[in-house]
């Protein structure tokens, strides 16, 4: 099994593309964690975002790097929009 340090030096990804990646994983596990703080299943919030099951699937799993679009469509109902604020420190800025 390839581990991700190996296949990031394979792929040779560069610093501001780690942090690109890590700012979505971010961004993905806090739309799966408000999805289940609010006690929706996939098929639930797709039905609320008027999308199918898969487009969450593959979102939350991260198959695919959402659009901005997608990204609120599925935010709105929920309650939540998306805002640009400074970087903290985490990302050397």
């Amino acid at each position: 099994m390839v581990t991700w340090k190996k296949l990031k030096t394979d792929l040779s990804i560069n610093q501001e593309e780690q942090n690109a990646i890590e700012l979505e994983k971010d961004l993905i596990r806090t739309m799966v964690a408000i999805r289940e703080e609010k006690g929706l299943t996939q098929t639930q919030l797709a039905e609320m975002c008027n999308v199918t099951q898969p487009v969450i699937a593959r979102m939350e799993s991260s198959v695919h790097s959402p659009q901005i679009d997608s990204l609120l469509k599925i935010l709105t109902p929920l309650g939540y929009t998306l805002q640009i604020v400074p970087m903290d420190k985490k990302f050397g800025a």
